[in-house]
């Protein structure tokens, strides 16, 4: 009989474990990486998604011109600007309530104001559009009007060319949202 010395049986303790340590711990660390991405991109899609929804909240609203009833100031020394003004924006479907020059105790500087009181933020915003550069001055006033006031600096109304594309970011942004 032959004695085998040194030799180890034959069996499933024969077997080296390390091999099989390795290959799963690199699977475990392969699996952990496309984890971490997958969440990472999952955070910074939720991050660009406030991003716009913030960006939905300030834009300025899209509302139907024919349910903002508008009063329209000269407040310059160029006659008739008031009526051109109005014009314009009956044109472009605003309802047009009253036409006259500026007598408030206010000096407008600038392109020009919008007046408005708490129910008419809203609309006061989408004209704000019309009338870029223009400055805010909310009051008490209990209707939604808004006095668009012509001041010393106006040129010319927006474009509707310019007037789509503020309004343009808004729409996708509350689409995202």
């Amino acid at each position: 009989m032959t004695e085998t010395v040194g030799r180890r049986p034959a069996g499933p303790r024969s077997r080296r474990p390390l091999p099989a340590l390795i290959f799963l711990t690199v699977l475990a660390l392969a699996a952990l990486g496309v984890w971490w991405n997958v969440l990472r991109a999952d955070a910074a899609h939720d991050r660009e998604q406030a991003a716009a929804c913030s960006s939905a909240e300030a834009a300025p609203p899209s509302l139907d011109p024919t349910t903002v009833t508008l009063r329209v100031f000269n407040a310059t020394d160029r006659g008739g600007l008031a009526g051109t003004v109005a014009a314009e924006l009956q044109a472009r479907g605003f309802v047009v309530a009253e036409i006259a020059n500026d007598s408030a105790d206010v000096e407008v500087t600038g392109v020009g104001e919008l007046r408005f009181g708490p129910v008419g933020a809203e609309a006061a915003d989408f004209v704000g559009v019309f009338l870029p550069g223009a400055t805010e001055r909310p009051d008490t006033r209990a209707d939604d009007r808004v006095d668009l006031v012509i001041g010393p600096d106006f040129q010319a109304l927006a474009t509707p060319d310019q007037v789509s594309a503020a309004l343009a970011p808004a729409a996708s942004a509350e689409a995202a949202c």
